[in-house]
C-alpha cells in the first residue's frame, strides 16, 4: 500500500472514465461465456480487476444509478423508483439533496463531462417520452456538460427507443418488435454517436490543463435489443445456450416474479412471455441473439472510446471503471427483464483497471455501493461524505484478501436480498405465501429450490445478516 500511495503522490492526478452500460449481465467472454463476442471489454477485463459477483441494490436502472451515484443504501420507497434521481436529486433543493461522487470530484477540482445515459434520463435532462427536451439538468451540480448527440430521433428518449428508420417506440406507439437488425452502420443507432462524440471530447479533455471524469453511458442491451446487422451475423443462432431454467423454482411464490410487463410493451414481438409457460426455444433463442448482437454492438462501441484513451496518452493516467447498472433475466425463471431478487437481475458486470495495479480476477462479493469511495480512494482523494459501501482498493491488490465484507444487499418488489458467497436469502414482506426465499448458489447456481424450510441453521445466521440491511423501507407492511 505503501509503494501505491507513493507513485499516486509523484504523479499527475489520475483522471477517471466511467463507462456505463443499460441491461448488462454478465454475458461476456471475460465472464465465461464463450459464446459471447466481446472482444474490447474481454480485453479491458484483462488488464482489470474483473469482479465476478457484483451485485447491484436494486434491480431497475433509476434507482440502481441513484445508489450507485450517492454511495447509499435505499432509506425510502422513492429511493426504488426509476424516478429516484428525479426526485431526490433533480426537483430538490442543493440544501436537501446528497452529493454525488460526480459533483464530489468536480468540487475536488476535476472538469466533469457527461454523454449519455449516466443517471437515468437518456440525455440527463428531465422530461416525458413525448415532449422536448426540458433544461432541467437531472444531476445539478454534478456536470461542467452534459451531452448528447441524439441524431435523426432529435430527443435523447427517442433515441434510447430508436429503430434505425428514425422512429421510435413511443411514436409507432408500442407498435413494434423488441428486436431489430438493419443494414445500417454503427452511427445507425444512437451509442455509435455516443461513442463518436466521446472520442471529440477526450481530444479537448487532453489539451486542458485539468484532471477529468469522463462518464460515458451507452443503451445497448436495453430493450428494444436493436444493433447492425454485421453484429447479428457474428453468431450462429444454434450455438446460442438457452435459459438453463425456465421455470418457477420449487417452494417459490409467483410473487417473487414478475409477467415481463417491459417485454411485452413490444406488441408486435412474436410472443409474450409470462409464468404460465416459457415461450418457445426458437423465440428464446431469435432473443437471446438479438440480445448478444446488441452487447457485441455496444462492446464496438467501448473498444473505439479505449482506443482513443490509448491513442492520446491518457491510459496510463485514468482510472477505468466498466459497470452495468444490474442484470437482466433471458427467460430465467420464465422472466424476460429485470426487476426481481434473482442472481439473473441483480448480479452484472464491474471491472475496475486503474494505473500501476496488475490484473486479478476477483470472486469475493461486492455491492455497487462500493464504488463511490473506491473511486476516491484510487484517485488519492479524501472521502468526506457518508457512505454506506466500502473501498474496494485492499480487494483490488490482494484479490485473495480474507478482510472484506462479503455480503451484498438489494432491495425491490417488497422485499430485502442478501447475497454471500455461498447463498442469497430474501425476505418479502407481503401477504403471499413464503416470506422468505433460500438459495443455495455453490449447490443450486440457477435458483431452482428454495430451502428456507430445510436449513435451519444456515437460515439462522443469514437472517441475522439480513436484519443487518433493514432500512426500515417496508416496515408498515
Amino acid at each position: 500500500m505503501l509503494l501505491f500511495q507513493s507513485i499516486a503522490q509523484e504523479r499527475d492526478p489520475l483522471n477517471v472514465l466511467f463507462i456505463a452500460v443499460d441491461d448488462l449481465r454478465p454475458e461476456l467472454g471475460a465472464y465465461g461465456k464463450a459464446y459471447a463476442i466481446t472482444p474490447h471489454m474481454d480485453r479491458l477485463a484483462s488488464q482489470s480487476s474483473l469482479f465476478t459477483n457484483h451485485y447491484v441494490t436494486v434491480p431497475t436502472c433509476g434507482a440502481s444509478r441513484y445508489s450507485l451515484l450517492v454511495g447509499k443504501l435505499p432509506q425510502s420507497r422513492q429511493d426504488l423508483s426509476n424516478m429516484a434521481v428525479v426526485n431526490q436529486l433533480a426537483r430538490k433543493p442543493e440544501s436537501e439533496r446528497r452529493k454525488t461522487f460526480i459533483q464530489d470530484f468536480r468540487e475536488k477540482g476535476y472538469y466533469t463531462v457527461g454523454i449519455g445515459k449516466i443517471s437515468h434520463h437518456p440525455d440527463g435532462y428531465v422530461y416525458e417520452y413525448d415532449q422536448p427536451k426540458s433544461d432541467l439538468i437531472e444531476l445539478p451540480g454534478s456536470w461542467d456538460e452534459m451531452l448528447f448527440n441524439p441524431g435523426k430521433w432529435e430527443t435523447g428518449h427517442n433515441a434510447f427507443f430508436g429503430y434505425a428508420d428514425g422512429s421510435n417506440r413511443t411514436d409507432r406507439n408500442k407498435q413494434v418488435k423488441p428486436y431489430e437488425m438493419a443494414e445500417v452502420s454503427d452511427d445507425g443507432y444512437a451509442d455509435g454517436l455516443s461513442a463518436q462524440l466521446a472520442i471529440t471530447k477526450l481530444q479537448e479533455l487532453k489539451a486542458k490543463d485539468q484532471p477529468f471524469f469522463l462518464g460515458v453511458g451507452f443503451f445497448k442491451p436495453h430493450l428494444p435489443f436493436t444493433a447492425p446487422k454485421k453484429y447479428w451475423d457474428l453468431y450462429d443462432p444454434e450455438e446460442i445456450p438457452l435459459a438453463p431454467f425456465p421455470a418457477i423454482p420449487q417452494g417459490s411464490s409467483r410473487a417473487s416474479l414478475i409477467q415481463s410487463g417491459e417485454f411485452n410493451q413490444y406488441a408486435l414481438g412474436e410472443e409474450k412471455a409470462g409464468l404460465d409457460q416459457a415461450v418457445s426455444e426458437d423465440y428464446a433463442r431469435k432473443l437471446r441473439h438479438a440480445y448478444l448482437a446488441s452487447v457485441s454492438y455496444v462492446d464496438a462501441q467501448i473498444g473505439k472510446v479505449l482506443d482513443e484513451l490509448e491513442r492520446l496518452g491518457l491510459a496510463e493516467n485514468t482510472v477505468i471503471v466498466l459497470w452495468g447498472d444490474h442484470g437482466w433475466h433471458l427467460g430465467d425463471q420464465l422472466v424476460w427483464g429485470k426487476h426481481t431478487l434473482f442472481e439473473s437481475a441483480l448480479r452484472s458486470v464491474l471491472m475496475i483497471k486503474a494505473p500501476g495495479i496488475p490484473a486479478a480476477k476477483i470472486k469475493q462479493v461486492v455491492s455497487t455501493l462500493d464504488i463511490y469511495p473506491t473511486l476516491l480512494d484510487l484517485t488519492g482523494n479524501a472521502d468526506d461524505s457518508d457512505l454506506d459501501g466500502k473501498s474496494l482498493v485492499g480487494l483490488i491488490k490482494n484479490s485473495q484478501s480474507e478482510n472484506w465484507r462479503n455480503t451484498a444487499y438489494s432491495y425491490f418488489n417488497q422485499g430485502i436480498s442478501l447475497r454471500t458467497p455461498t447463498h442469497r436469502l430474501t425476505q418479502y414482506f407481503r401477504s403471499e405465501s413464503q416470506e422468505f426465499e433460500l438459495y443455495d448458489l455453490i449447490q443450486d447456481p440457477n435458483e431452482t429450490q428454495n430451502i428456507a424450510s430445510y436449513s435451519p441453521q444456515v437460515f439462522g445466521v443469514l437472517k441475522a445478516l439480513l436484519d443487518a440491511g433493514n432500512t426500515g423501507l417496508f416496515e408498515d407492511q
